[in-house]
């Protein structure tokens, strides 16, 4: 069967412990409580999270942001049964002051990212992120036309992205991002070729990372060579890691006392965001260690709830194979 963005189907990764630490003693004490899902997707998080506070008869209100028009229409129709509790915009999470002044900026008791790549993304053929179903270059989220794409620092395509790059650049994306051995091979693999014809679709791009492996290396490699070259591309065409960290320097301020973030990654450099982030929410002074005397002057403003991240059981990665990455790392606001 051919997938569809209207037949794709995504497993909400670490689900029930996302539920836990949303629904908090504080969160469930509360009478109408607002929640931020900053990557909706198709709102398996979202909508167990507001199922489990009308159980308790509370009416959580919840703030949905995707850039990605599909999934966003997806999650409307999933969360339509609760009405005017739901609040969806298409905006990328880190501009999510944008929407605020429309649901009149709320304090939010939870926020939630998602950090990984939906199933209406990677098994759709046409969006181009996967090796596995031949497409075009794409791999843009917001499928190029979200309304904030200008202030976007990399708002090309794939396409554009890999015929253009010159070598250095290729050898860099794919060296730090794709965490790839063999980032120089690649680099060099896609320039020769590309002086033959345009690189155009996905079977291209994975056909010639693979020929760039050495033979030995292709036959020894648990997952495809190109793996971790279209994680590279998607990653930095859409600037996830600029992404989260503009929105961890924003969203702390737009907490309500005691509020919840819960935040999955699936990429280490993601994750050494994150925990950095919340050590820093989390420390009296953030002074660089060769000033003996602190003049920061910062105080404290959340506490780390996962001293080691959250990792999925093999219950759920046999299930799931795409959770085997996810990590969960999970922060409380102070009181104050």
């Amino acid at each position: 069967m051919t997938v569809t963005a209207q037949n794709a189907k995504h497993i909400s990764v670490l689900l029930q412990e996302v539920i836990k630490a949303l629904m908090s003693q504080e969160n469930t004490a509360c009478k109408n409580p607002w929640f931020m899902d900053g990557t909706l997707g198709l709102a398996g998080h979202s909508k167990t999270l507001l199922q489990e506070f009308s159980r308790l008869g509370i009416k959580a209100n919840l703030c949905g942001l995707d850039r990605d028009p599909d999934a966003l229409s997806r999650a409307g129709a999933n969360l339509a049964e609760f009405g005017d509790q739901v609040h969806l915009f298409e905006s990328d999470y880190a501009s999510f002051e944008t929407v605020l002044p429309e649901i009149n900026s709320p304090l939010f008791n939870g926020i939630l990212l998602d950090l990984g790549v939906s199933s209406l993304q990677l098994d759709v053929a046409e969006r181009g992120f996967s090796y596995h179903n031949d497409g075009p270059l794409n791999m843009r989220m917001d499928k190029g036309y979200l309304p904030q794409k200008e202030a976007m620092p990399h708002s090309e395509t794939a396409y554009q992205f890999v015929n253009k790059a010159d070598f250095n650049t290729l050898k860099h994306v794919v060296e730090e991002l794709g965490e790839d051995p063999q980032a120089g091979r690649i680099a060099r693999a896609i320039l020769d070729k590309r002086q033959e014809k345009p690189i155009e679709n996905t079977k291209e791009l994975a056909d010639i990372v693979y020929y760039a492996y050495p033979a030995k290396w292709r036959t020894t490699a648990r997952n495809h060579p190109a793996t971790r070259t279209f994680q590279a591309i998607r990653m930095y065409v859409n600037d996830e890691l600029g992404q989260l960290s503009r929105f961890l320097d924003k969203i702390l301020d737009h907490v309500a006392p005691h509020g919840i973030i819960a935040i999955i990654t699936f990429h280490s450099l993601e994750d050494r965001i994150v925990k950095q982030k919340f050590k820093e929410w989390a420390s009296d002074c953030i002074c660089p260690p060769h000033i003996p005397v602190c003049v920061c002057n910062h105080k404290k403003q959340a506490g780390i709830l996962t001293k080691k991240p959250i990792l999925p059981t093999k219950e759920e990665c046999t299930l799931n194979p795409r959770a085997g990455s996810a990590k969960l790392r999970i922060a409380q606001k102070t009181g104050a």
